[in-house]
């Protein structure tokens, strides 16, 4: 039985009323853009320092990539200390580890002291062969981590993955939790005493540190933009970041396994559980690229392994990496005192934006910490420079491509419902869909970003950006940055 919900599991339990919207003009020590993980986190970490601070979210509080994911809060992370320290070194590998504890003590504490009834619980965290190819990988980061000083161990005879497991790498007493009940505990505890959470407050315009909504103006010392993808058309930050979209789905199996689990091939699968469902994840992809039936495929996965009655719920998240595979965290500028940001996580974005939080806390007060020069947004990776060129080559070739390749169609008439399609329209390109009652929806290609060429997303029917990732509803409408435009309506023909 299938009986599915098109949107995060986590989701359900947002509060039915939405906090009031920002309007009218004030003043606060400090404005955060953003109203997931790094910028709940960062708030209540300033305000718990003496400041005043307003979090302006677009739409509501965890609602973004921070109420679309698997809920796991750890230190172990597939194989992201065997890539980092071949791409930055051990030392760099080793702060990587040390930052990461350190969020998922952070976030056991703000539970505790917040009092926050989020289904927290402790499990292991494992990095697991699926296949006898990944046994290499596994062995590299089981290294890797204890070099790091994890306290790791390895072995599959503890595993309740109903699978065979061919190697494994597991580190205990990690975190899951209900991220959406998480975070509207921070939201809690930052509203009040001088600070605010408003939301529907989507900011359209910074300049120096004065925020512009659609009804409101905030006047700030500083500001911190915690939008996941940095939004701001300064820094150059879109050449630096690749983007990834991936699938998950909620199933209520018999015995869903309790350790945070996550193979190192491709496709990776991705396991966790809430109550009696299975958290699935995997089927990633670069945003834009096509993509195909990345839902059907999780739940054959699924299906192939539990005794699954019934799929409860299917999402998706995006997620920016840097081009050196290290997360971006201190001032949006170089030498930049008042507008910081953080973006990078690589998927795991409720730890690093954790510890991005306590990082930026620092910066924004003046207290010196030792891992701002590592995290440093401004930073030179030599040795990855070869990724970014090859990166920046592809965007190119995606903005000129585009542009030139032919249409689908010359009409809409035989365009079957649920489905779309590209038509030319002189000099530009239009994109059509038909719904479900077989109405048609146009708009133009063209990103209000930077211009590229948007693509349809079939699992989602949204139109992608490529490029940097900005996402548009059939109707043009922005779905996630950094666009803060619709698309141009057009007439489908």
């Amino acid at each position: 039985m299938t009986t599915t919900a098109d949107q995060s599991l986590w989701l359900t339990a947002l509060p039915a009323r939405p906090r009031p919207p920002l309007t009218g003009e004030h003043t606060f020590d400090v404005a955060v853009v953003g109203g997931g993980i790094t910028g709940l986190t960062t708030a209540l970490l300033l305000k718990r320092r003496g400041l005043d601070v307003i979090v302006l979210e677009a739409a509501r509080v965890a609602s973004g990539v921070s109420g679309n994911n698997t809920a796991k809060v750890t230190a172990l992370q597939s194989t992201v200390y065997s890539q980092i320290r071949r791409t930055h070194g051990l030392a760099a590998a080793t702060d990587y580890a040390g930052a990461s504890l350190a969020a998922v003590a952070r976030v056991a504490e703000l539970v505790r002291s917040e009092d926050i009834d989020c289904d927290l619980r402790r499990a292991p965290a494992v990095t697991f062969a699926y296949t006898e190819e990944e046994v290499r990988d596994v062995d590299h980061e089981l290294i890797a981590a204890r070099q790091v000083g994890l306290p790791v161990r390895s072995g599959t005879a503890e595993l309740d993955l109903p699978f065979e497991v061919h190697a494994a790498v597991r580190l205990d007493d990690q975190i899951a939790l209900h991220p959406v009940k998480y975070l509207q505990g921070l939201a809690n505890a930052v509203d009040g005493d001088g600070s605010r959470v408003c939301e529907d407050s989507r900011v359209l315009d910074v300049k120096g540190t004065r925020l512009s909504t659609r009804d409101g103006v905030v006047n700030a010392s500083q500001v911190v933009i915690a939008t996941h993808y940095p939004t701001l058309d300064r820094g150059l930050y879109f050449p630096r970041l690749e983007l990834t979209r991936a699938y998950c789905i909620a199933a209520r199996v018999a015995n869903p396994a309790q350790a945070l689990a996550i193979s190192t091939g491709s496709p990776s699968w991705s396991i966790s559980a809430h109550g009696d469902q299975l958290i699935l994840a995997g089927q990633s992809h670069p945003t834009g690229k096509t993509v195909v039936e990345p839902f059907r495929r999780l739940e054959d996965f699924a299906r192939e392994h539990w005794q699954v009655e019934e799929v409860t719920h299917r999402w998706s998240a995006q997620d920016p990496t840097a081009y050196d595979h290290l997360p971006m965290i201190g001032s949006y500028t170089p030498g930049s005192d008042t507008l910081f940001t953080a973006t990078g996580y690589m998927k795991w974005g409720l730890t690093s934006g954790t510890f991005a939080a306590s990082l930026l806390a620092d910066l924004v007060t003046g207290k010196p910490n030792d891992l701002a020069d590592r995290f440093s947004p401004h930073r030179v990776s030599l040795k990855s420079l070869p990724e970014l060129v090859k990166k920046n080559a592809e965007v190119a070739a995606q903005m000129v491509g585009d542009r030139i390749a032919p249409a689908d169609a010359t009409s809409s008439e035989d365009l079957p419902p649920g489905q779309a399609h590209v038509i030319r329209d002189g000099l530009g390109k239009t994109g059509v869909y038909r719904d479900a009652e077989g109405k048609l929806h146009g708009v133009s290609l063209r990103c209000t970003h930077l211009g590229c060429l948007v693509r349809f997303n079939a699992a989602e029917h949204s139109w992608d950006c490529p490029c940097h990732g900005s996402r548009f509803d059939v109707d043009g409408a922005v779905l996630e940055g950094p666009a803060t435009k619709p698309l141009p309506r057009k007439k489908p023909r």
